[in-house]
């Protein structure tokens, strides 16, 4: 088996090829479907890098929206706002106060991979991790297209399982 690195490194490659618009629309109107989405009130999104699948389009659902916001060494739920900054990591954040995770309802967590033990493989600097045990309401999904799942990632101690990977 790969280590992370490598497998980060083999995702990122593989993504470059995959057509991310339309695995985009398919993850959308999956999401959109889903029932725990249609539920929810209060959803966390990511708002996406160049090579990755664009969840933005749910913005448009009558739902309160939230972005991560990285702030020392931490992810922050913050309000979706009209206006959005760029981070130190190049991702587009928003500009209001953070709020309590337990507000969520839904967390979509972005992943290079996924495997069939609901663990997904990251960037490597862990926010997500450390994040997601204060989500304690949250159902936490993550997106990855078919190609990047597999059964099984390596992990380690402090890696967080999520509730469901849903492949398009």
């Amino acid at each position: 088996m790969m280590n992370k690195t490598d497998l980060r490194v083999y995702a990122k490659n593989l993504r470059k090829k995959l057509n991310l618009k339309i695995l985009s629309r398919i993850a959308v109107e999956k999401i959109r479907c889903h029932e725990i989405f249609s539920k929810s009130k209060n959803i966390m999104l990511y708002y996406p890098l160049k090579s990755e699948i664009d969840l933005t389009e749910l913005f448009n659902s009558d739902k309160k929206f939230f972005l991560p916001k990285v702030f020392n060494n931490d992810l922050l739920c913050c309000p979706l706002s009209e206006k959005l900054v760029k981070s130190d990591f190049n991702v587009l954040e928003p500009v209001s106060e953070p709020v309590n995770p337990e507000i969520l309802d839904m967390v979509i967590v972005p992943a290079l991979m996924a495997d069939s033990k609901n663990y997904r493989l990251g960037y490597g600097l862990g926010f997500y991790d450390r994040f997601l045990p204060e989500c304690t309401n949250a159902y936490k999904l993550v997106v990855v297209p078919e190609e990047l799942f597999v059964s099984d990632l390596p992990f380690d101690e402090h890696d967080f399982k999520v509730d469901e990977v849903l492949c398009i």
